[in-house]
């Protein structure tokens, strides 16, 4: 049975050898890009066009034309290959239109060989785009999908070009269009069967030239970073806010893994002497041999068994990383896919329901119970199906979550996974930390690690307020604040025990000594580097201590100075500051002094980690308003304040929870504590 696709849902393959048939009410240039892992195209001959038809496992026609057949042999393309993205663009003068809103909705439908129909999907939605990325093909552990993708553009081919990261987009762009200038429609035959010698399944060498980067961080040498993508219509709404529960800050994205080098890494501000670096220890800079397949593939038609750490990257640990980010965004998307569909279904019968009645001859009696039984039928079919799909994506995703969850290395791990009981210092950090749990309210139990690359981009502000969720508001506030500080201390601790010893100085404000029962695991091990500050004179010290190591480190960036020119009483280790209580014992100079810290900062290795409810601050009317926009807002109860950046869903973040009675958190503190001991000797 063909599968009828809305944007964002993806379907599986069941075999390797493809055609896709485009029709279009109007001439169009159809065309595919072969992309990496990050569905960046690293080079301009990994692009499919009229004026250069072919590529190793594509064909695409060699005319603008309103029918068109694209052949498409999986097994073919190259091994670094993980998408190829199939895209429409309305060629200069096509009859009269240049943009898709003008035109019938083009439709895309992807068979077998033999005309078995395998999913379709028409791109409604449209408006001033002249190019389209109509659908993709991509690999999922060993295995091949198709998802309907519909992302516009109103800067045409060039811009669709240059968002995959095409090196010369414009100028393939313009090649594109001289191609189909002339010429009458004429669709590209189908290549000859391959020979038993190249039977499917197997693989030609990648390109030499070809770098196979890891999702987030490319390596040294790999192509420029892809630019913001400005596309005219997004792949789905946004999923709006509960209504009735307050949300005093903005839902802000989950920070997205980076995908430009480490040398062109963003940073906090411009100011700040110099970006963060995101290089990953001991990198490699020539691309890691192919991986032999961890699993044989499945047969065609079931979905392959999950295996942990079955993603690209230079290492498991970075694999692993690239893995969840991989189920983080199928997550998302199809449950996008699913929410679109159930829309339309029930838009569907709103309007079968209100032709019912507007006609008066079947207002009433059976003709028009009838009509809107009828209606009620479709929709709850459109639905099943739609919840079908569903169900069928999120079972594969719990059963890789099972298996990904007990391979996570300590930093990525949860408290209670048992790897936290072999636990080791490390002798370089981590390249991300976990802060938590997301999840959706289709399946509340699946939940994907929240990682965070190292070192951090942003300050962290743990909220004490109930100002956010429903279970907040409900919560005894000193109950709360008790719990936003042991989440603190929680994410404080996480940070020591991934980093090498001496390798992050952990600095406590507490200018009313409330948090001293909060802070003991920290205090008690040993591993601050003085006892918590307290009062006006304590609060001072500390900001005099680190906005003095902020400006000493931005001008030896500046001036090209090593380490060796700053004080030797200067610590330089990174430095990690947790204030309780804000804005308790803080003046304007020192509410000056930490917005300067939380500007500045994080380029230069210090971080903050606060504990504060914003409505304290309220006194202190705007001015601290750049400062909370500044720090990554985290609860220490469950809140849907987080969006994604694909489609904007509200995820619930669930904070980490040390299991009740364990003792899990102070043994890795002192195991931080006695590498310290040692380091020191």
């Amino acid at each position: 049975m063909t599968a009828e696709l809305v944007r964002g849902q993806n379907h599986p393959l069941p075999g390797t050898r493809l055609e896709i048939r485009v029709s279009a009410g109007v001439p169009v240039a159809a065309g595919a890009t072969l992309c990496d892992a990050a569905g960046t195209v690293t080079a301009a001959d990994r692009v499919a066009h009229p004026g250069a038809p072919s590529l190793p496992g594509v064909q695409v026609p060699r005319r603008a034309a309103a029918e068109h057949r694209l052949t498409v042999d999986l097994g073919a393309v190259p091994a670094d290959v993980h998408r190829v993205a199939v895209h429409l663009a309305l060629p200069e003068g096509a009859g009269g239109h240049d943009r898709f809103g003008a035109v019938a909705a083009p439709f895309v439908a992807v068979a077998e060989p033999d005309g078995t129909g395998i999913a379709t999907y028409t791109l409604t939605g449209l408006t001033t785009e002249s190019a389209v990325v109509a659908v993709e093909l991509y690999r999922r552990q060993g295995a091949w999908k198709v998802r309907a993708v519909g992302q516009g553009y109103e800067g045409g081919l060039a811009a669709l070009l240059r968002d995959q990261g095409v090196p010369g987009a414009a100028a393939l762009a313009a090649a594109v269009r001289a191609a189909v200038a002339p010429g009458p429609d004429q669709a590209a035959p189908a290549p000859a069967p391959r020979s038993g010698q190249d039977a499917p399944g197997r693989r030609t060498a990648p390109a030499a030239a070809s770098p196979a980067p890891g999702l987030p961080a490319p390596p040294a040498g790999a192509p420029a970073p892809r630019p913001p993508r400005t596309p005219a219509a997004p792949a789905a709404a946004p999923e709006p806010a509960r209504p009735g529960v307050p949300a005093p800050p903005a839902a802000e994205h989950v920070p997205p893994p980076p995908s430009q080098p480490p040398s062109q890494a963003p940073s906090q501000a411009a100011s700040s002497g110099g970006p963060i670096d995101y290089t990953h220890p001991r990198r490699r800079t020539a691309p890691p041999p192919p991986r032999l397949p961890s699993a044989p593939p499945a047969p065609p038609g079931t979905p392959a068994a999950p295996v942990a750490g079955d993603a690209t990257g230079w290492s498991m640990e970075e694999r692993l990383y690239n893995q969840v980010w991989g189920m983080f965004e199928d997550l998302a998307r199809t449950t996008a896919a699913y929410r679109s569909a159930v829309d339309f279904a029930e838009s569907r019968m709103a309007q079968e329901l209100d032709s019912a009645l507007s006609d008066p001859r079947s207002r009433l009696g059976t003709a028009g119970d009838a009509a809107r039984a009828e209606a009620r039928a479709r929709c709850r079919e459109l639905t099943d199906r739609a919840r079908e799909a569903l169900d069928r994506d999120l079972a594969q995703l719990t059963a890789e979550s099972e298996v990904v969850e007990p391979a996570l290395p300590p930093a990525f791990a949860r408290w209670d996974n048992p790897v936290w009981h072999a636990y080791r210092v490390p002798t370089e950090p981590p390249m991300a930390l976990r802060l938590g749990d997301l999840h959706l309210p289709e399946r509340p139990q699946l939940r994907i690690p929240m990682l965070i690359r190292l070192p951090l981009e942003r300050g962290l502000w743990v909220d004490a307020g109930r100002g956010g969720s429903e279970q907040a508001l409900l919560m005894d506030e000193d109950r709360l604040r008790r719990l936003a500080l042991d989440t603190a201390v929680a994410h404080a601790a996480r940070l020591l025990a991934a980093h090498p010893p001496g390798g992050l100085t952990v600095q406590v404000i507490d200018p009313a000594g409330s948090g001293a029962a909060a802070f003991a695991p920290l205090t008690a091990s040993g591993v601050l580097a003085g006892p918590p500050a307290a009062g006006p004179g304590g609060v001072e010290a500390v900001l005099e201590r680190l906005v003095r190591r902020v400006d000493l480190v931005q001008m030896a960036l500046r001036g090209g100075a090593d380490d060796d020119a700053l004080p030797p009483d200067l610590d330089t280790a990174r430095q990690l500051l947790v204030v309780n209580d804000f804005p308790l014992g803080f003046d304007d100079r020192a509410v000056t002094r930490l917005r300067y810290l939380a500007d500045e900062g994080p380029a230069v290795g210090v971080h903050l980690l606060m504990v504060a409810d914003r409505e304290d601050a309220a006194a202190y009317g705007p001015l601290l308003d750049p400062l909370w926009r500044s720090l990554l807002r985290v609860t220490p109860v469950p809140d849907d304040h987080l969006a994604d950046p694909w489609v904007g869903h509200a995820w619930t973040y669930e904070p980490p929870r040390v299991p009740t009675g364990s003792q899990v958190l102070h043994q890795v503190l002192e195991r931080v504590a006695q590498a310290r001991r040692a380091r020191g000797r």
